[in-house]
């Protein structure tokens, strides 16, 4: 049976994109756990050796596509290409919902049990980090080299300083 972990990335912060990955894996990797558990060291070296040993697939969804569609709708059109670009007998997301897509398991905290949802974890996240790394070259009054787009003192500071960018989610209610 061929089974397609999936799971994303920025659902809260204030900007930037969520992401969404869905991993096959072909082989066996050590070291494998929730991407929130590992350093950021240790899930670049796990992102390389993800993509080197699994089929995969990541979308993204921008801060335009949340703030016009929402993120269940943004969710669903994620899992949706992951379906169409990795063909799989059972699909499982981590997490308490599906968002309608049919043909496929939830299971929460799945990124703790299932080493193809803890890959996916780790590429939706280290590919959303990366994302914010370059976004900080743009706006570097912001920090999203550190934060990653989520509401820190710092960068709630910078949008009472300098406003919002491109990249804020207009959706989002900012209080500061």
């Amino acid at each position: 049976m061929i089974f397609c972990g999936i799971d994303e990335a920025g659902r809260g912060p204030l900007c930037g994109p969520l992401v969404v990955a869905g991993v096959i894996l072909n082989n066996k990797i050590d070291g494998l756990n929730d991407s929130k558990k590992l350093s950021a060291k240790n899930r670049d070296i796990l992102y390389d050796k993800i993509v080197l040993n699994s089929n995969y697939f990541i979308s993204f969804s921008s801060n335009y596509e949340i703030d016009k569609y929402g993120l269940s709708c943004c969710m669903s059109k994620s899992i949706k290409e992951i379906i169409k670009n990795i063909k799989a007998d059972l699909y499982l997301i981590d997490g308490n919902t599906t968002f309608k897509v049919p043909n496929i398991s939830n299971e929460i905290k799945a990124d703790q049990k299932y080493h193809e949802v803890m890959c996916s974890s780790i590429l939706a996240k280290v590919s959303r980090d990366r994302h914010m790394i370059s976004q900080h070259k743009l706006y570097p009054n912001y920090g999203f080299d550190k934060n990653k787009g989520y509401g820190t003192k710092t960068h709630y500071e910078a949008i009472k300083k300098y406003g919002l960018t491109p990249i804020h989610r207009k959706s989002f209610k900012i209080v500061i």
